[in-house]
């Protein structure tokens, strides 16, 4: 699907800090994308109202290089947990991700609850409806 809008936030997998390897990242309409590979192109994509979680991991080699790891924990079959490698401005884009997840849930009507039945790890039933196992 052939996107006209400049993508919300774009980077490449870094190597020492520096945006040299065949990984590149975006955020466009809703969606996360990941693109590998230079001979053999591979696209994965995430919708963000499926993430259940974040988590923001800072080596000190990566502090050094000004880099971080943003993982994402989603509903999503084939990819449960996704991680954004070694990327400039880690920080600021967990929280930029953090932002668009809510704004997308928002729109689609979707609240936690909803997506508690997606998380695969859990094997909890909640039968009384309030959120709670038991």
């Amino acid at each position: 699907m052939p996107n006209a809008t400049a993508p919300l936030w774009k980077d490449r997998k870094r190597i020492l800090g520096l945006p040299i390897s065949f990984t590149r990242y975006s955020i466009e309409d809703g969606r996360l994308l990941v693109r590998k590979g230079f001979f053999r192109m591979e696209t994965d994509e995430l919708l963000l109202y499926r993430v259940m979680d974040l988590k923001l991991a800072r080596s000190l080699g990566q502090r050094i290089f000004g880099v971080g790891t943003v993982t994402l924990f989603s509903a999503d079959k084939t990819d449960g947990v996704l991680a954004l490698q070694n990327v400039k401005n880690s920080d600021k884009l967990r929280a930029l991700l953090s932002k668009l997840i809510e704004e997308e849930r928002a729109k689609r009507g979707l609240m936690g609850r909803e997506l508690y039945g997606a998380a695969r790890e859990h094997d909890w039933h909640d039968s009384d409806g309030d959120g709670f196992p038991g």
